[in-house]
C-alpha cells in the first residue's frame, strides 16, 4: 500500500453510531452531540427541525481538545465576528464576548463566504495598482540613494586628491631644496681655485640655510597657501558631513519610515511652574527667552503634551551654556520646589556634569563619588549626585564636556532614564542611564534653569537690569533709574541708546 493511501485511510473519520463490525465513513460531525455520523445516521439531524437549527454540523473531524473551549471546557458552538474566534456558550453569554457580534457556525460561515469575493476583488485592484507603485517607489529610492552616495564619494575623493596633491607639491619642494644644497656642497668641496670658491660660497651658504630650514615633519609649510587650503578643507568637510547626514537620514527613512531621531514631536511644550521676571516663553511655549536681567534668572518648566493622556517617552532640549540646569523626571506634586520630592536627572552646575537620583536603597559609603545633598529629615529620600567622567584610570579621568543638545529617553518598561548627547541629525552618544527604583511616584519630565552667578537686588522690590554696554540699572515701579551720587535719575534709554529692559532675544532653552 502506498504512503498516500495510508495517509488517506488514517484521515478517514468513521461513524460513531455504526456497529464496530460495520462502521461506515462519516459524512458530518455534530459539534453539539460530539459525534460523527454516516449518511444513514445523519438523517435524524437533517429531518428534525430542532436539531437542524441548534446542532451545528461540520465536515467530518476527529473531536479533540481543539474543539472545546480552553477556559470553560465546553464545546465550541459560536463564532465571534468581533474577535474572529470560536467560543463556547459560556463565553457568549457570560464572559468577555457577551457584548460582541455572535453567530452560529453556519451563519458565520455563510456571511464570511459572501464577504470574500468583495475582498478578493479589492485586493486584486490594490495589487494591480501597488505593483506599479511599489516598483516606481523602489526605483525612485534606489536612484536617490545612488545619487546621494555618488555625491558623497565624489566629495571625499575631491578632498582627498586636493590634500594629497598639495602635500606632494610641498614634499617635492622640500626634497628639491635638500638636493640643491647637497649638489652645491659637492661642487664647492671639489673647487680648488680660491677665487672661484669664494665667489660661489654665498650661493652655497644660501642653499644650505634653506635646506636646514626645511621642516621634515608631516604637513605643509606654513604660508598663505596652507592657510587657504585648511580653510577650503574645513568648508568642504562641513559640506561633506551635511551630505553624509542626508544620506544617513535617507537610509533610516527607507528602512524604518517611523524612525524618529530628528526632532522632538510638535505636540510637546513647556508648562512653566516657576518663571523668573527675567524669563519669558515663546507663543508656542517651546522656547524660553532670557532678558538682560541680573536677578531672578530662574525657571522650572514641566514638559507636557497637547495630546490628552499622552505618555512622554523621548524628548530633546537645547540648553544654554550660560545657565546651570537640571533635566529629567521629578515628582508631579513637588515640581515647583524640587527639593521636596524625588528627582532623576542630568545636572550641569559649576562647569561639571553630574547624574542626580533619589534612591531609598542608595548607600553613600558604597560609592566614593556619591555626594548626599542634605534635606529636611523625614520629608524625602536623600538625593545623590555623581560626577560623570570618561572611563579610564582614576588619575586620567576627564570630566565629560557639557552637551548643548540633550536627548532624553524614558523607558517606563525597564524603569530607566537615559541621556544622550546629540551630534548632528542622526548621531548621538550616551551620557548616562539612571535606574528608577521606585515606580510608584507620579513622575513628570522637567527642566530647571538658573543663571550662574545671578544676584538679586538688595531691595526685593527692585530688580537690576544690565545693558549690553555694561551699565547697570534698577527697575522699580516700571521705570529704570541710575544713581549719580545722591541724585537718582529715571530714564528710558541707556547712554548707548539701548531701550532699557527691552531685550528678550536670547534663547536659553528650546524643545528641538
Amino acid at each position: 500500500m502506498s504512503g498516500n493511501q495510508q495517509r488517506h485511510r488514517q484521515q478517514v473519520v468513521l461513524c460513531d453510531i455504526c456497529t464496530e463490525d460495520d462502521r461506515k465513513p462519516a459524512r458530518k460531525t455534530c459539534m453539539k452531540c460530539e459525534i460523527s455520523m454516516c449518511g444513514q445516521h445523519l438523517q435524524v439531524h437533517l429531518t428534525t427541525p430542532v436539531l437542524l437549527q441548534t446542532h451545528p454540523l461540520t465536515e467530518p473531524m476527529a473531536l479533540c481538545s481543539t474543539t472545546k473551549c480552553p477556559q470553560h471546557g465546553k464545546l465550541l458552538e459560536y463564532y465571534c465576528l468581533d474577535d474572529m474566534t470560536c467560543v463556547c456558550v459560556s463565553c457568549a453569554i457570560e464572559d468577555q464576548h457577551r457584548l460582541h457580534n455572535m453567530k452560529t457556525f453556519s451563519t458565520a460561515h455563510k456571511e464570511l463566504m459572501e464577504k470574500l469575493p468583495g475582498e478578493q476583488k479589492a485586493l486584486g485592484v490594490k495589487t494591480d495598482d501597488e505593483n506599479g507603485s511599489l516598483e516606481k517607489w523602489e526605483n525612485s529610492e534606489r536612484e536617490k540613494l545612488s545619487n546621494s552616495s555618488l555625491r558623497l564619494i565624489e566629495a571625499v575623493t575631491k578632498m582627498r586628491d586636493m590634500s594629497l596633491t598639495s602635500v606632494r607639491t610641498s614634499v617635492s619642494a622640500r626634497m628639491g631644496a635638500l638636493k640643491t644644497s647637497k649638489s652645491s656642497l659637492q661642487v664647492a668641496q671639489s673647487e680648488k681655485d680660491t677665487f672661484r670658491f669664494l665667489q660661489m660660497y654665498s650661493q652655497v651658504h644660501q642653499d644650505v640655510e634653506e635646506a636646514k630650514a626645511v621642516d621634515l615633519r608631516k604637513g605643509l609649510l606654513p604660508n598663505s597657501d596652507r592657510d587657504k587650503l585648511v580653510q577650503e578643507i574645513r568648508q568642504n568637510g562641513e559640506n561633506m558631513m551635511d551630505q553624509a547626514e542626508h544620506f544617513w537620514g535617507s537610509l533610516f527613512t527607507l528602512i524604518d519610515p517611523d524612525q524618529d531621531l530628528l526632532s522632538t514631536g510638535p505636540d510637546l511644550m513647556f508648562e512653566p511652574q516657576v518663571l523668573g521676571s527675567g524669563m519669558s516663553l515663546s507663543k508656542d511655549n517651546r522656547r524660553v527667552f532670557h532678558s538682560s536681567w541680573i536677578g531672578e534668572c530662574t525657571a522650572t518648566l514641566w514638559i507636557g503634551s497637547t495630546q490628552p493622556d499622552y505618555i512622554l517617552q523621548r524628548w530633546q532640549v537645547f540648553l544654554s551654556k550660560d545657565f546651570a540646569w537640571t533635566i529629567g523626571l521629578c515628582d508631579k506634586n513637588s515640581r515647583k520646589d524640587l527639593k521636596k520630592g524625588p528627582i532623576y536627572g542630568l545636572c550641569y552646575k559649576n562647569n561639571q556634569l553630574s547624574s542626580v537620583s533619589t534612591d531609598e536603597c542608595f548607600d553613600a559609603s558604597s560609592n566614593s563619588r556619591g555626594l548626599a545633598l542634605q534635606t529636611e529629615a523625614g520629608r524625602q529620600p536623600p538625593i545623590f549626585s555623581a560626577p560623570i567622567t570618561h572611563q579610564g584610570d582614576e588619575e586620567d579621568e576627564e570630566a565629560v564636556p557639557r552637551p548643548e543638545k540633550v536627548e532624553v529617553f524614558w523607558n517606563s518598561v525597564a524603569s530607566s532614564l537615559s541621556f544622550f548627547r546629540r551630534r548632528g541629525l542622526h548621531r548621538r552618544e550616551e551620557i548616562v542611564t539612571i535606574a528608577i527604583n521606585n515606580i510608584n511616584w507620579d513622575l513628570v519630565p522637567f527642566v530647571q534653569l538658573e543663571m550662574k552667578n545671578a544676584q538679586k537686588s538688595a531691595n526685593s522690590s527692585q530688580i537690576q537690569w544690565k545693558c549690553p554696554c555694561g551699565r547697570d540699572y534698577n527697575n522699580q515701579a516700571n521705570y529704570y533709574s541710575q544713581q549719580y551720587g545722591n541724585v537718582i535719575i529715571n530714564q528710558k534709554n541707556c547712554a548707548c541708546g539701548e531701550i532699557l529692559g527691552g531685550r528678550f532675544t536670547e534663547v536659553v532653552c528650546e524643545l528641538v
